[in-house]
């Protein structure tokens, strides 16, 4: 069975062949099975996506600002929440964009530091980080 996966034949296919259910064949190929390989035990944990919400503010500038793709495409695909008279952009990335999207090109910050806007955010960031604002 574990050959014939190798081989390429489907789970459900086996399953058929060999008439049990296509969970017996999943526990008998797990480790095999691509998301359950095991990472290296040195190796750090993946980050998870977070969701946070940006005030609207912060997110004009940011979207006026020169960002890397990957912050652009992270812009780009969240949803926009109306707030008031404003708009809140519920933004999900890992951690680590988040950060960057908070500090903006090295040397300068994208959203100025004197705004409402950049200090909800940051405090948000930092909370995600588990540091004290």
């Amino acid at each position: 069975m574990r050959t014939a996966y190798l081989e390429g034949r489907s789970i459900a296919a086996l399953a058929r062949g060999h008439d049990v259910s296509r969970g017996a064949i999943r526990t008998a190929v797990a480790d095999l099975l691509p998301e359950y390989t095991a990472a290296a035990p040195d190796a750090p944990a993946p980050e998870l996506p977070v969701a946070l919400d940006m005030p609207g503010k912060a997110a004009d500038f940011l979207r006026a600002a020169d960002l890397q793709p990957a912050e652009r495409a992270t812009l780009d695909q969240d949803v926009t929440v109306r707030r008031g008279q404003g708009y809140t952009l519920r933004v999900t990335a890992v951690p680590a964009i988040h950060c960057r999207l908070l500090d903006g090109s090295p040397g300068t910050s994208a959203v100025p530091a004197q705004h409402k806007a950049r200090r909800e955010y940051e405090n948000r960031v930092s909370t995600l980080a588990g540091d004290t604002p």
